[in-house]
């Protein structure tokens, strides 16, 4: 379905890629990998026609459906959510505006939109849509607010949405996972196990190519390879692979020594010289292995050790914080001792990264205190920290801006070399940097006056993974006291000690590892469905918990727990009261709908076109209003479901 051929890149003197092939059959689920600055990205814009190579061709079947997300950014107007994510053809996308356009129910530009959208099945498209977006985290409420006012990360859901509810033939995803929770991470990778096209992905996640991809492809040294199954089976034949390769050249490397050396010494030798000309011959004929490539550019660095803190690292006491009506916190107590590495987990938008900057001080508390132990030091990395760069400063420039007094341009020089940043590059301006390097640079900002607590925001997106790889290394090593959050799975698990789980309303300790948690709190695949993405959505407002560091008496454990059961028991009359209600308003849907049906059914019914086009839009109405109901009682049956069985 798609070919490339010799295919070749630069940009100036640099050189992408060379004369590289690859053919992507249906069906097929290929995972694109290379350091950063491999061209990737570059290739993908090839394949969409966006950039144009410097020689080769592009080939793909005639009338193929391609369906492209971006890494970082992807365009909004005036459509809410669910428009958004239902306009899958240019057609619909029209039909949405017109019924912006013309608000006026009786107008006659609104009624020839609507009949066009009942005879593309509309309806049934939106309500289809509507699940797919509960499974990626959103509201109900969320779907018909106007995507323009989300956040980028809530866009880019909705955009992705909209593929899922497309299904091109080719799904091309450039770093999909950046802006999905963990929880939500699981759905999508079950939704794609199950995708009837072909996947074409960047990514940098290996437990995603792992559970994704039956194929890998790897862009590196100006060179594209291509490996069969996952992520784990291309480390394993790469590395077969790069072992054969060196020693075919070793052993060749041998022979070419040995025919020299005889040329060298019997060339002049009358007896000797027609097998020494032989010999020359053999040499000139001889198809060379080329030498191994140098291993891909690594990050190796340690921290530099911070001083030692107080065994009390951080108290939050009755913190409260809520942004206008939204409490993400109420009386929350948490207790941070030394050498603790936990990760925060739980859905977008539960207060991870508000907890991350209550601690660091980055936003006042409305309620409590927070207290920090003695001779403790922070160090704050957040999603948004590469935005807060100079971006008319050069890198050497930037990264001088964080030395102390003991810390010459030698030294950080040398620090930024670690991290990549080699020779004249030093010397780029910010502003040129890709996302990528802006994160390295601003990781080397903070290593820079080392911390010995640190608190970290996402510190994997945009890096690569030898550079995730030697960030794991680094803090192994480290001394100090890490909280962190983090959607890579395999950096979780290398890292995380403890567990801490935010959801709306609840916060909960889980002293072991990620696996520790997954075990301890049943999350896993019974979440990858429809509720779980219903029920790790964002915050609805509900007072989260108290932490559950707080110790309590024996006396009020029961109290709580009768507390607990008393509402999970109103929780559950509430939801079987809305199964109920739900089960009524569908029969009388059905009822309303077959009588319908009946006057469609009735010759007589056609005497009038207006009145026949009236039942007609009637019709569909009830069908959008009967898809709408059948979808809230799929959702509400459900979480009923996990209700009885917990």
């Amino acid at each position: 379905m798609l070919t490339i051929s010799q295919i070749s890149k630069g940009f100036g003197p640099k050189i992408l890629f060379s004369e590289i092939s690859f053919r992507l059959q249906r069906g097929e689920r290929v995972g694109l990998v290379g350091p950063n600055g491999a061209g990737k990205t570059t290739l993908f814009n090839i394949v969409l026609g966006l950039t144009e190579p410097d020689s080769g061709e592009i080939e793909m079947e005639r009338n193929l459906r391609v369906g492209y997300l971006p890494q970082e950014s992807a365009p909004t107007g005036e459509e809410t959510v669910t428009e958004l994510a239902t306009s899958i053809t240019p057609e619909i996308t029209q039909i949405y505006q017109t019924l912006r356009q013309f608000p006026d129910p009786d107008s006659p530009e609104r009624l020839a939109a609507v009949e066009r959208f009942v005879e593309l099945d509309g309806f049934t498209l939106e309500a289809r849509t509507k699940r797919i977006l509960a499974g990626l985290a959103f509201r109900p409420e969320d779907c018909d607010m106007p995507a323009r006012t989300l956040s980028g990360g809530w866009i880019m859901r909705a955009h992705l949405a909209r593929l899922l509810v497309m299904e091109p033939d080719l799904l091309m995803l450039d770093e999909p996972t950046n802006h999905l929770d963990l929880e939500t991470l699981g759905w999508f990778q079950n939704q794609l196990k199950r995708y009837p096209g072909a996947i074409l992905t960047i990514s940098h996640d290996r437990e995603f190519l792992n559970a994704v991809c039956d194929g890998i492809a790897e862009i590196a040294h100006g060179k594209l390879h291509r490996y069969h199954g996952n992520y784990e089976h291309y480390l394993k034949e790469k590395a077969e692979r790069e072992a054969q390769h060196l020693a075919a050249y070793r052993n060749q490397q041998r022979e070419i020594a040995h025919l020299e050396d005889f040329v060298r010494r019997f060339r002049a030798k009358a007896t000797k010289a027609s097998q020494a000309q032989a010999r020359l011959k053999q040499l000139e004929k001889m198809e060379r292995i080329a030498a191994p490539e140098s291993a891909a550019d690594t990050i190796h660095f340690t921290f530099p050790q911070p001083e030692r803190s107080g065994q009390r690292i951080a108290n939050l006491t009755g913190v409260d914080q809520a942004y206008g009506d939204h409490q993400v916190y109420k009386n929350l107590n948490l207790k941070i001792e030394k050498g603790q590495r936990i990760v925060l987990v739980g859905p977008n938008g539960a207060g991870k990264s508000t907890l991350l900057k209550i601690l660091a001080e980055q936003i006042p508390i409305q309620a409590g205190t927070r207290e920090l132990g003695l001779k403790v030091s922070v160090g704050y990395f957040s999603q948004q920290r590469v935005e807060v760069l100079d971006v008319e400063r050069s890198v050497l420039d930037e990264a001088m801006q964080r030395i102390d007094s003991g810390m010459n341009e030698q030294k950080v020089r040398g620090i930024l070399g670690a991290f990549l940043f080699r020779g004249d590059d030093v010397f780029k301006k910010v502003k040129v940097l890709s996302g990528g390097e802006k994160s390295r640079l601003a990781l080397v900002k903070l290593l820079l006056s080392p911390p010995n607590f640190l608190l970290l925001d996402e510190p994997t997106t945009h890096l690569d993974m030898p550079s995730i790889d030697a960030l794991i290394s680094a803090l192994k090593d480290y001394s100090g006291t890490l909280i962190f959050v983090s959607h890579d799975v395999h950096f979780i698990r290398a890292i995380a000690q403890e567990t801490i789980q935010i959801q709306p309303g609840k916060v909960t300790h889980y002293p072991g590892d990620y696996d520790y948690y997954l075990r301890k709190s049943g999350t896993g695949s019974d979440q990858e469905g429809l509720v779980a993405g219903l029920k790790n959505a964002r915050p609805d407002g509900r007072p989260a918990s108290e932490g559950a560091h707080k110790s309590v008496s024996a006396k009020e454990r029961r109290r709580v727990a009768a507390e607990k059961r008393k509402a999970e028991s109103a929780s559950r009359k509430k939801i079987e009261r809305r199964v109920s209600q739900l089960e009524e308003e569908i029969m009388a849907l059905e009822t309303e709908q077959s009588e319908i049906s009946q006057q469609l059914e009735d010759p007589a019914s056609y005497a009038d076109p207006a009145a026949a086009k009236e039942v007609n839009l009637k019709a569909a109405r009830v069908a959008k209003y009967l898809e709408e109901k059948n979808y809230e009682w799929e959702v509400a049956a459900a979480e009923l479901g996990a209700m009885h069985s917990e």
